[in-house]
C-alpha cells in the first residue's frame, strides 16, 4: 500500500491525520499491525518500500547509528529525558516502529525514531524500524525533521539550527530569523545562548528539554562572566558523572533547580577574590623573637622582654628610624 508522507503520523506515530483517519483509534490500530512491508511518498515525490526490521536489545548500539544531521543532540538522551515513553516501553515494548535506512556497511541509520532507539537500549528491548534502501540524504532531512515535530526540540538544538541558517547566510539576522522559524524574537535570541553554552554545562542537566528561557539566559550570563580559564575550571567541577545524576532530589523540576543552584555556587567560588598569601614569619631568635615583613612594613615580635631592654629596644628603633 502506499500512502502520502502526510500520513506518515498515523501510520507510525498514531497522530491522527483527520483527513485520513476519523478517529485516533483508527490511527492507533494500523500503526500496530506493524506491517511487514510499507510504501511511503518520501516528501511526495517517488515512493519507497520500507521493511519492518527487528533489532535485538544486545545489536541496538552495534547495528543501528542515529542520522548525522538529526537535529536532535543525542548526548540528552537519559533515563530521564525518556520518562514519558521509557514507562509504557518497559511494560508493553516498542509500539511505533521507527524509520531508517540502510547504510553500505550494512547498519541502520535511523531517521526518525532517535528517541526510541535510546529507550529501547535502556530498557534493555528489542528495537523496531522500518528501513529502506535508496533514501537520498535530502530525504533523510525530511523525514528527520518531520519526526522531530513530534516531540519539540531544546532550545539547545533550535538554537544550532538557527546558527548554522547565520553561518550559511541563509538569514541575515535574528529578526529574520523569527520570521523564518516562525517564533518570537525573544525565543531566537534565547536560543542563540543555548547553542552558544558548551555541551559538558548542558548535560549536567536532566532534561535539556525541560530548559526554558530563564534559565538559559542565567547560564549564559554566568559562564560568559567568566575569563577562559574559569570556564575551564568550571566545566572540570562539573565532573565526568552528570551533575544531575549526584543531585539527592526527586523529579526533574527539583533536580533541575538544584543542578543551577550547584553551577551557581561553582561560579561564585571561582570568581570570588583570591585572599592574599599570609607573609611567613621569620625566625629571628628561637623562641624569642620573630618578624614579618611586607614590602616596606616590618613586624617585630618579642617575648620574655624585660623593662630595661624594651626601653633600649625602642631607644634603638626611634634612633634609627629618625636618622
Amino acid at each position: 500500500m502506499a500512502i502520502k508522507t502526510s500520513d506518515l503520523n498515523a501510520r507510525l506515530f498514531a497522530k491522527a491525520d483527520k483527513r485520513r483517519a476519523t478517529t485516533t483509534q483508527e490511527a492507533q490500530s494500523a500503526a500496530s499491525e506493524k506491517a511487514a512491508v510499507i510504501e511511503l511518498a518520501v516528501a511526495g515525490e517517488h515512493t519507497v518500500e520500507f521493511e519492518l526490521v527487528k533489532v535485538s536489545a544486545s545489536e541496538i548500539r552495534d547495528k543501528t547509528t542515529v542520522f548525522d544531521k538529526n537535529a536532535r543532540e543525542q548526548s540528552f538522551l537519559n533515563e530521564l529525558a525518556l520518562s514519558d515513553i521509557l514507562v509504557t516501553l518497559k511494560a508493553h515494548g516498542q509500539q511505533y516502529p521507527a524509520v531508517g535506512r540502510w547504510l553500505d556497511d550494512g547498519r541502520i541509520e535511523v531517521l526518525d525514531g532517535s528517541r526510541r532507539r535510546m529507550s529501547c537500549m535502556l530498557a534493555e528491548q528489542d528495537f523496531l524500524v522500518y528501513v529502506a534502501k535508496g533514501i537520498s540524504t535530502r530525504h533523510a532531512k525530511f523525514l528527520s525533521d518531520v519526526a522531530n515535530a513530534h516531540k519539540p526540540l531544546s532550545l539547545y538544538e533550535r538554537g544550532k539550527e538557527m546558527q548554522a541558517m547565520l553561518d550559511s547566510g541563509e538569514v541575515s539576522d535574528q529578526k529574520a530569523l523569527a520570521s523564518a522559524c516562525q517564533c518570537s524574537e525573544a525565543l531566537v535570541s534565547g536560543a542563540l545562548k543555548a547553542a552558544a553554552l558548551p555541551l559538558p554545562l548542558l548535560q549536567a542537566y536532566p532534561s535539556v528539554s525541560e530548559l526554558g528561557r530563564p534559565t538559559i539566559v542565567k547560564l549564559h550570563r554566568l559562564y560568559f562572566s567568566l575569563d577562559a580559564q574559569s570556564q575551564e575550571q568550571l566545566i572540570e567541577k562539573l565532573g565526568e558523572t552528570p551533575l544531575w545524576q549526584q543531585v539527592d532530589a526527586q523529579g526533574v523540576t527539583r533536580i533541575t533547580r538544584e543542578v543551577t543552584q550547584r553551577i551557581e555556587q561553582f561560579k561564585d567560588e571561582l570568581s570570588a577574590p583570591s585572599s592574599p598569601e599570609k607573609d611567613q614569619a621569620q625566625t629571628l631568635l628561637e623562641g624569642r623573637a620573630s618578624y614579618r615583613r611586607k614590602g616596606n612594613n616590618l613586624s617585630i615580635n618579642l617575648k620574655k622582654v624585660d623593662d630595661q631592654d624594651a626601653e633600649r629596644i625602642l631607644a634603638l628603633i626611634k634612633e634609627q628610624l629618625n636618622g
